[in-house]
This record gives structure tokens, sequence and C-alpha cells, in this order.
């Protein structure tokens, strides 16, 4: 593995698992305060499986397994927007907690893109 690829491996681990604390700390106070079961669990539930499918993807079996471990994640991270952006609609999440969770969010889809493309390019000799 290429320093630039465990660097990018590193980076996106660190910042999977301090958005998950993230979510479990943002799900125990909206649970506690509002107890809306459902909608919270299903924000704690994509938001902590972003992280855990990294993790995944770092000890894949291939490349395609590393890829796909990725894309995992990725759909994930966009179920995760989802939950948050109804969360905020519905007025459940105040305006910066949501500001904060989508912007570290995005973030992290754009590392998982890029890692995904490199690896693809790289390996697969594709564009997408």
């Amino acid at each position: 593995m290429s320093e630039s690829n465990f660097q990018n491996e590193s980076i996106v681990l660190t910042k999977t698992y301090e958005f998950s604390l993230e979510i479990i700390k943002t799900y125990k106070v909206l649970n506690k305060e509002l107890q809306e079961f459902t909608l919270f669990k299903q924000m704690l539930r994509s938001g902590t499986s972003i992280g855990a499918n990294v993790n995944e993807a770092i000890s894949a079996q291939s490349k395609r397994d590393f890829v796909h471990k990725l894309s995992i994640a990725l759909k994930e991270s966009r179920e995760t927007l989802y939950w948050l952006k109804l969360l905020s609609d519905s007025e459940y999440l105040t305006d910066e907690i949501f500001v904060s969770l989508k912007v570290k969010n995005e973030e992290i889809n754009k590392i998982l893109s890029s890692i995904m493309m490199t690896t693809k390019q790289k390996y697969f000799n594709q564009k997408n």
C-alpha cells in the first residue's frame, strides 16, 4: 500500500470514528430529552455503520472487496444525511447540530469517493 493510500485510510478511519462518537452523543441527548426512539435509532444505526464499514474495508480480501465495502460506507453516509435532514426539518435537531454533522458527513463522503475513485483508476482502469 502506498504512503498516500495509508494516510487517506488513516484519515477516513479517524474521521468516521469521530463522526460515530458525535452521532452517539447526539442520540443520547435527543433520546433523553425528546424520547423519539425510531428516528433517532435510524440515525444512530446508519451514522455508526459508516465507520464500521470503513474498518471492514481496511481488512478487505481484495481491491474489489475494498471498493465494495467503501461503497457500502458511502451509502450509509448518504442515508445518515437523509436522517439528519429529516430530523432537522422536523425540528428535532437544532440548526447548529445539523450543520455541524452535515459538514462532517459531507467531508467523509468526499474522502470515501476520492479513495474509491483512486483505487478504481489504479487497479481497474475505471473512471467511476
